[in-house]
């Protein structure tokens, strides 16, 4: 099974970097909260990597939720009442369905890049589990050998497979993260209360992870031939078998609203992305995969995945709600870790 990081409570009391309309804190306070977290994150990461054991964060902070399942106006990170928060978020969350949540990361990225949500769902009272993929993160499988989605996905389907009978959790499938999701919903549709597609492949069936992308990047075909990120494991006469963009690409497509600290702990964890699983095409059921719940979550200051290809996937393929994060770049749990989690805890609690 694939490496996990979770949350335990701790005594830390930082925050998030993005700062709140209003409010009295100073700039000061901000920057420290900020040192204090990137500090810890770090160090964890440090520890899980020398002991290959379970990634542990935690931060004080309680966020409550919105109401509308749909919305016109974009979402930003509004002043919030703390005192008013704590009271309110233990009751609501009583009467989940399940507090489980599941996030699964992109291309490229490993469980490592959650920490700020894992502290802040699970300040929350939520019980968050991240997973690395196959080859990802701390995974020491060669991505170079991961062919197929189904073994891409292998980590999160043994979760699955392993849930005691009844349980069932909340998925969150970041960018190609949301082809393992939509895999996962096909496979063990009754173990998933949820799936969130956070700017991911929320793919239709028949269709592969890599023609999400394929306005940016051009097709699959002409990609696997002319582009200059290919790896080819095997050889140079032998088919590509992995990609991975360049530093400056990736901070211009992932990386445009994030915190210079973030890219950086990005840019010495990401690894290569295995090519397969990316061009593999899913077959997905109306039986299976189409009665599931799903919600999609956009980000509208997007380089790698446009807003205007998030809003054709959410056209195509209609999910039951929709919900946008202003100023986010691909990687909301980077530039906006405070909006991500109002919308993920609102998803949570509809009935």
């Amino acid at each position: 099974m694939g490496n996990r990081f979770s949350s335990k409570t701790n005594n830390n009391g930082s925050k998030s970097s993005r700062r709140f309309g209003g409010g009295n804190r100073s700039q000061k306070k901000l920057q420290s909260d900020e040192e204090l977290l990137h500090i810890q994150a770090l160090s964890l990461a440090i520890q899980h990597h020398q002991s290959s054991q379970r990634f542990e964060g935690s931060m004080s902070r309680r966020i409550g939720s919105t109401s509308s399942r749909r919305r016109s106006n974009p979402t930003s990170d509004p002043p919030v009442n703390a005192a008013k928060q704590q009271k309110q978020s233990p009751e609501i969350l009583e009467n989940l369905v399940t507090k489980n949540i599941v996030l699964i990361h992109g291309e490229g990225f490993g469980a490592w890049c959650w920490y700020k949500t894992i502290a802040l769902l699970e300040e929350s009272g939520m019980i968050p589990t991240a997973l690395d993929l196959t080859g990802s993160g701390i995974d020491l499988k060669d991505t170079n050998n991961v062919t197929t989605l189904e073994e891409y996905s292998k980590p999160l389907t043994d979760y699955l497979q392993n849930l005691p009978e009844n349980d069932k959790v909340i998925l969150v499938g970041h960018s190609s993260g949301g082809a393992c999701v939509s895999y996962a919903m096909e496979q063990f549709q009754q173990k998933i209360s949820k799936a969130i597609f956070l700017c991911g492949t929320m793919v239709s069936n028949g269709q592969k992870p890599f023609d999400v992308f394929a306005e940016q990047l051009g097709s699959a075909e002409l990609f696997v031939k002319e582009s200059k990120f290919l790896i080819h494991g095997n050889g140079k006469d032998n088919p590509a078998t992995a990609f991975m963009f360049e530093k400056q690409q990736m901070r211009g497509l992932y990386f445009n609203q994030s915190l210079a600290k973030d890219i950086a702990l990005a840019m010495v964890s990401m690894k290569p992305v295995p090519l397969g699983p990316m061009m593999q095409n899913l077959t997905l059921s109306k039986e299976k995969y189409g009665t599931g719940r799903r919600f999609y979550v956009q980000t509208l200051d997007d380089h790698a995945l446009s807003p205007d290809i998030q809003e054709k996937l959410v056209r195509e393929n209609p999910p039951e709600g929709v919900f946008k994060i202003k100023g986010s770049d691909h990687c909301p749990f980077f530039s906006k870790p405070q909006s991500l989690h109002k919308i993920l805890l609102e998803i949570a609690q509809i009935a």
